[in-house]
């Protein structure tokens, strides 16, 4: 007999799930709370812009290259059209790193062809950072390159990015331009990220871009639910699996040791669903609010997700009568108080914009907004104390800052044709309420995470809060996330279908013999050979000040 999956949650990582265990023979339900599958990686139709309407989203998607779970995953999904929606990925050129005052900054993000250019690829910052702290940083990669795992478990997941950095007693320049940039990246303060997943996380984007047998940083050629998830759904479908939307679950039922059901919420109607098994695939923030004590007595693994944290991570989008490149890659734009990246959209798009909307519209300026906590220029509130029509002009005038510069005026009032904030920031009384946080790898986190396989016999975790090699919240987490769930089904199972792949991160081989032989100090208990130079030089300087 076939066994039956409910998968609840239709984001990257049950979809993930759903896929791998359809075409395996499974017969699986998908459940998704919204009225798209995808979750934070959808787009959306904007409303009241036409038909076809123009495309919105939570935030734009980028496919650094050190992503493959979820590459391999596109490259089996066909587009409709004689390919798979992993032809739909196109090279970024370049990254601009811009500045209020001083200088900006244009980083190639394709592989050094010239010895001068790869060492200026290792060599932080150009020349902003004093060539001392340049030399300091390099060291603390170094450091993490070649310390084994255990310590980076045990030692490194407890130290803050801004710690192991020493930002305080570094420069501005040092601060703005290695340490703070992780607010971009993982949406969190460099004082509370965990120095082993943005360390992991920078030197795969470090090795990415010296490997040039990958591309160092892609994204889509179209808005991503019609060039990917779309695509994706229906083929989940073809596999036999049905996905339904609009299907929020409330409650997991707990009977002996196993789950016995779930309660699903179709805009009001309730429906208990039955299954064999249950694949959990809501954001933390939703599992938190699932678990009950008796369940938490059953799987204690899963009793830690409570203190897992999250952060905002919301976008905005500015579509303009004119296109407006700026770059040919993503922007980050250093001196805003709000931490905003941005990409230009149109020109990577295989799509006609004149064709959506009213006509007008030419570009699409998407903007995220990576802290909402910080006072803005215009009205001296943090983003979440605005309103929405006060985080459209705050953005805006950040944007400008930055690039209407030296006489040049790039961007102008005129140029806007409409704006679209992420569906999920809800306007209060008090500013907004957000509706879709981000998981963040906050020091000590890692030990909190679950396994795929929790205590109780028949549920399963699949979301980028589980326990992955990936680490990272993000869709390539979620996409492992899933497969190691479907590979727990299987195991559990007794099935004899092939195992989905699980990769781990790819490191360059020259420090495995560092490694090697830091895993045998770790056992001595003795630190990393280049903490134990660092303690000598610090405590000689504190002899001397």
């Amino acid at each position: 007999m076939t066994e039956r999956v409910a998968v609840l949650g239709g984001g990257v990582a049950g979809l993930t799930a759903a896929h791998e265990l359809s075409r395996r023979g499974f017969d699986v339900t998908v459940y998704e709370a919204g009225e798209r599958v995808g979750g934070k990686a959808r787009s959306v139709p904007v409303p009241g812009t036409g038909d076809p309407p123009l495309p919105g989203e939570h935030g734009f998607r980028f496919f650094p290259g050190f992503y493959r779970h979820v590459i391999d995953t596109m490259e089996r999904i066909p587009d409709g059209d004689g390919r798979t929606v992993a032809d739909h990925l196109v090279p970024t050129e370049r990254t601009l790193v811009a500045r209020i005052h001083g200088d900006h900054r244009r980083a190639d993000v394709g592989t050094p062809d010239t010895l001068g250019e790869w060492f200026s690829r290792i060599r932080p910052a150009g020349g902003e950072v004093p060539p001392r702290e340049a030399a300091f940083y390099t060291e603390r990669m170094l450091e993490l390159l070649t310390s084994c795992e255990r310590r980076r478990r045990k030692e490194l997941d407890e130290v803050t990015w801004w710690d192991f950095l020493e930002a305080d007693r570094m420069s501005d320049g040092y601060r703005a331009q290695l340490v703070e940039p992780t607010q971009a990246l993982v949406a969190i303060q460099p004082r509370r990220a965990s120095a082993r997943t943005v360390g992991r996380v920078y030197a795969q984007l470090l090795v990415g871009q010296l490997d040039p047998r990958v591309e160092t940083e892609r994204i889509l050629d179209g808005p991503t639910s019609e060039v990917w998830l779309q695509p994706w759904r229906e083929h989940v479908e073809s596999l036999g699996a049905d996905v339904v939307t609009g299907a929020r679950v409330t409650d997991l039922e707990l009977s002996g040791h196993r789950i016995a059901g779930a309660t699903v919420d179709h805009g009001g109607d309730r429906e208990r669903v039955t299954a064999d098994r249950y694949v959990l695939a809501v954001p933390v923030e939703v599992a938190v609010d699932l678990l009950t004590e008796d369940l938490r007595r059953a799987a204690p693994s899963l009793a830690g997700i409570r203190h897992l944290e999250t952060a905002w991570m919301n976008g905005i989008q500015f579509y303009l009568r004119e296109d407006v490149p700026v770059v040919a890659g993503h922007q980050l734009f250093v001196d805003s108080p709000w931490a905003l990246t941005a990409i230009s959209q149109a020109q990577f798009w295989n799509c006609d914009l004149r064709e959506r909307g009213d006509g007008e519209v030419e570009g699409v300026l998407s903007v995220i907004v990576s802290d909402w906590n910080e006072p803005g220029r215009v009205y001296g509130k943090p983003a979440k104390e605005c309103t929405p029509g006060e985080i459209r002009e705050e953005v805006w005038t950040q944007l400008c800052a930055h690039l209407n510069r030296e006489g040049r005026e790039r961007l102008h009032e005129d140029l806007v044709v409409d704006w679209f904030l992420d569906p999920e920031l809800r306007q209060t009384d008090d500013g907004v309420e957000n509706d879709a946080p981000l998981l963040v790898n906050t020091v000590g986190a890692l030990k909190h995470r679950p396994p795929a396989d929790p205590e109780v016999p028949n549920l399963y975790i699949a979301g980028d809060y589980a326990r992955t090699n990936t680490d990272l919240a993000s869709m390539e987490a979620a996409d492992e996330a899933g497969r190691r769930a479907a590979n727990a089904v299987l195991d559990d199972a007794g099935s004899t279908a092939q195992r989905c792949r699980v990769w781990e991160l790819s490191e360059p081989s020259i420090f495995e013999p560092l490694k090697a032989q830091d895993r045998v100090r770790y056992r001595l208990g003795l630190p990393h050979p280049g903490r134990a130079r660092t303690q000598v030089r610090g405590a000689l300087r504190d002899l001397l000040a």
